[in-house]
């Protein structure tokens, strides 16, 4: 299969189409489950989106495995902020100085910490026999668009590949407890959608792992 129907665009491009219901996404799909009203009171701008955490830790992740070191230094700086000079330390993530000079950052801040940990991440997956072997071929966050039971969709990939197909990329907490995030999250749901969509512009339906 080719990738000539796959586009690339920036993700806070794709995700402002989303957030304005110009397209449908998958997390919005969740939100419609969910609740209607919900979903209408997101796409409107009355509800705000916010971002834990964790959920920024996994986006870095992903950046740095699936686009590699200079897409990651494209959109993330490295650093643990402003030192007091009285401690000789970092102010710390949680205090006024560090929100003021992360504010004047053109990047989004990982810690040192984090980012020690996102490598490690990072040469797990290399090291892994399958994951390395889906990731040897292919093209990371590629978006596609198409209208889908009389709905403009669109969708986000983490990595597609031509011979093997549609690959996903989850960081979770534990694989003890994965099979509840599944759940919790939706993946399910969101494999689904995304498979619905590629076949809808394929006309072939793709293997995913």
């Amino acid at each position: 299969m080719n990738n000539n129907f796959i586009i690339h665009e920036p993700a806070d491009e794709y995700h402002a189409r989303s957030r304005s219901g110009e397209y449908m996404s998958s997390h919005l799909l969740a939100d419609f489950r969910e609740s209607p009203a919900l979903y209408r009171k997101k796409v409107t701008g009355k509800i705000e989106e916010t971002e834990s955490a964790a959920f920024i830790m996994g986006r870095a992740a992903h950046c740095l495995i699936l686009e590699g070191r200079n897409a990651f230094d494209k959109e993330y700086v490295v650093s643990d902020g402003p030192i007091n000079p009285r401690t000789g330390e970092s102010y710390g993530s949680k205090t006024k100085a560090f929100a003021e000079w992360a504010a004047t950052q053109d990047r989004e801040v990982v810690s040192g910490k984090d980012y020690n940990f996102i490598l490690k991440l990072q040469t797990g997956v290399w090291l892994h026999p399958v994951a390395s072997e889906l990731l040897a071929n292919g093209e990371a966050e590629g978006v596609i668009r198409t209208e889908y039971s009389g709905v403009p969709c669109q969708i986000r990939m983490d990595w597609f590949n031509p011979a093997l197909g549609l690959v996903d990329l989850k960081t979770c907490d534990s694989l003890k407890w994965f099979e509840s995030d599944c759940r919790r999250y939706g993946y399910i749901h969101q494999l689904a959608f995304y498979r619905a969509v590629i076949r809808e512009v394929t006309g072939q339906n793709v293997e995913t792992d």
